[in-house]
């Protein structure tokens, strides 16, 4: 099972990590094209962020949140692309803190540590996923046949929960293994759609795509027992998310014979 990542976010590191590696290492696959005149075989290696308002069961738990992540595609000449994109997303918005932590906290939701005094922690959203996708661009409103409105489906696996940042790490209710009684962790199938626009410069030094980034996830408890209602964990799940997506990218391809052009 994966982890969602910790206090310090190593997982969010490694995707820029990624990011740079790739971008490094891609090796161009097109023949010698204008962008401006024609249609191109290229790499697009990106990075995005949306910013989400969840339905369904997901809105029960939660309010609205930001993802980010890497993403790589390619684009053939006929505009078709294939890609995958890395999710981590984040938020501070968690509905009825009162209950998650009821059985450890005082009357007035505290915690107390070790050392007698009040723990001081945070509710948070964390999710982690991957979506692989196909889609194709639709020419129109650019600047060349590489530019226009672009659609794609995607399925893949999300996996969300609450995190508790907890700064002192005195208090023992919040540490370790029993963190998972009350995270609230679920995972499963995702299915995305997009619809909106890419705009490849002619020049290569503007290059986006944003638009409307639908998905919706059938998720189960990832936890076998819940800590707080004392009983096992065995729920499903309809989780809906939708937002506004946006993206900067790279475009990698050959402009002439053993010469390469990064952006």
């Amino acid at each position: 099972m994966l982890n969602l990542c910790d206090k310090d976010c190593p997982m969010f590191k490694q995707y820029f990590t990624l990011f740079f590696i790739v971008l490094f290492f891609s090796a161009p696959l097109s023949a010698q094209f204008s962008v401006r005149d024609s249609a191109i075989t290229t790499h697009l290696i990106s990075a995005h962020i949306s910013f989400n308002i969840p339905a369904a069961d997901l809105s029960e738990r939660f309010g609205g949140f930001s993802q980010v992540g890497p993403g790589y595609m390619v684009k053939t000449k006929n505009n078709f692309l294939l890609g995958i994109d890395g999710l981590f997303g984040f938020g501070n918005q968690v509905k009825n803190k009162a209950d998650i932590l009821s059985n450890i906290t005082t009357s007035d939701g505290n915690i107390i540590d070790l050392e007698g005094v009040y723990a001081t922690f945070s509710y948070n959203y964390r999710a982690f996923g991957a979506v692989a996708k196909a889609g194709k661009v639709i020419p129109a409103l650019g600047p060349n046949p590489n530019s226009g409105l672009m659609l794609w489906l995607g399925v893949g696996y999300l996996q969300h929960k609450i995190y508790f940042d907890y700064k002192d790490k005195l208090a023992p209710q919040l540490t370790g293994d029993y963190l998972k009684g009350y995270d609230e962790l679920k995972q499963g199938l995702l299915l995305n759609l997009f619809a909106g626009y890419l705009f490849m410069g002619n020049q290569g030094k503007v290059n986006f795509y944003a638009g409307l980034d639908v998905n919706l996830a059938f998720t189960a408890d990832a936890r076998p027992y819940s800590f707080v209602n004392a009983t096992s964990l065995n729920g499903k799940f309809t989780d809906i998310y939708t937002g506004i997506k946006v993206a900067w990218f790279f475009p990698v391809y050959r402009r002439a014979p053993n010469q390469f052009y990064y952006y």
